[in-house]
């Protein structure tokens, strides 16, 4: 039996750029999937989650059928084309990052399904590099690279400073006094019903009469029609903020960062249209409370907001902004003092 444990994500900045050829700044949850995974040689995959009844199988060459067990099966699907495994696999999952918030669980099952069959040593990026094929080709979920990097490269306590077009990054530890509170707004989403594609082609059909490779690469937007032009605002606009905010965190300027992602909100929000009204809401209210800054995290249309808390918030701060708002609850901390007392590697798990 291999088991691996691979930590969920929030992003801090950098939105609905990866696949634009921008700068994104994800940092890893305390939160993970730990996935075991025992070879068989019955011709039959097999998966069972701790938090979902039932057991899903599958032939190891069926397509996609639309349950959430697919990323799993996608992921077996392309260990099989490295030759990291030959035959079946039976595989058992448990999580404690929430599906459909926005903070990569499918991203953390694929990569780690992939990490229980690689050989030791496998290149992290050549794993992120494979998830995504399977989000994309198997899953049918468009995905740029952020969530995959970001789960594979970064343990708690720690942010990715990344380059969606050249895979560089650097691992950035948090200022002491950092903490960002990661809460659920209560509005589920899910990025296969059409939402998600619609928004990547009006950056790729705008970066298409731009005459360029990356949307981020724009500078005089004007040409383009009334209802590409917001969204190819944002992207260039997140980009720039972005790269701002890595400068911020480097110098660990809390007033300018969480300043940048209240901006990012609001692009989010009125140029790229993802926010809803209860998230606009948690934020205000977030803001009103003293918060350094917060936005939506993910995709949108739902899920989660991070907010980068002020210094001197205690433990009763988040509660205070739940209380204004009982559909939301708190998903996890992150930050220097976050809890880091998670799984690092396979011997830390339990049998």
């Amino acid at each position: 039996m291999r088991t691996s444990w691979t930590p969920g994500r929030v992003n801090l900045i950098g939105e609905w750029i990866d696949f634009n050829g921008g700068w994104v700044l994800p940092a890893a949850l305390p939160l993970g999937v730990t996935v075991r995974l025992t070879p068989s040689d019955d011709g039959i995959d097999t998966v069972r989650s701790v938090q979902f009844e039932g057991l899903s199988s599958a032939t190891l060459d069926q397509g996609a059928s639309g349950h959430w067990a697919d990323y799993v099966f996608g992921a077996l699907q392309a260990a099989r084309t490295r030759g990291w495994l030959t035959g079946g696999a039976e595989v058992s999952l448990d999580s404690d990052i929430p599906a459909g918030a926005g903070v990569s669980s499918s991203a953390a099952v694929t990569v780690g399904v992939l990490r229980a069959t690689a050989p030791d040593g496998t290149d992290l990026t050549e794993l992120a590099t494979l998830a995504r094929q399977v989000e994309n080709h198997f899953v049918g979920v468009p995905c740029g690279i952020m969530d995959q990097m970001a789960v594979a490269h970064t343990g708690p306590g720690e942010a990715l400073a990344l380059n969606t077009r050249t895979l560089e990054f650097d691992r950035l530890a948090f200022p002491a006094d950092w903490r960002f509170a990661v809460l659920h707004s209560g509005v589920d989403r899910k990025l296969a019903d059409g939402r998600y594609g619609a928004r990547r082609e009006a950056c790729e059909s705008s970066a298409r009469q731009l005459g360029l490779d990356y949307l981020c690469d724009g500078g005089d937007l004007s040409a383009l029609p009334q209802d590409l032009l917001p969204v190819a605002r944002h992207a260039v606009s997140e980009d720039k903020r972005t790269q701002d905010a890595i400068d911020a965190l480097k110098a660990g300027d809390g007033e300018r960062f969480g300043t940048l992602m209240t901006q990012s909100h609001a692009s989010l929000r009125d140029d790229f249209q993802v926010s809803t009204p209860r998230i606009d809401a948690l934020i205000d209210d977030a803001l009103g409370l003293g918060a350094l800054g917060a936005r939506l995290t993910g995709a949108g249309f739902g899920g989660c907001v991070v907010i980068l808390l002020p210094p001197e918030a205690g433990e009763a701060w988040t509660g205070r902004l739940l209380d204004r708002h009982p559909k939301a609850w708190s998903v996890a901390e992150v930050g220097a003092r976050a809890d880091d007392a998670v799984p690092q590697n396979v011997e830390d798990l339990p049998s």
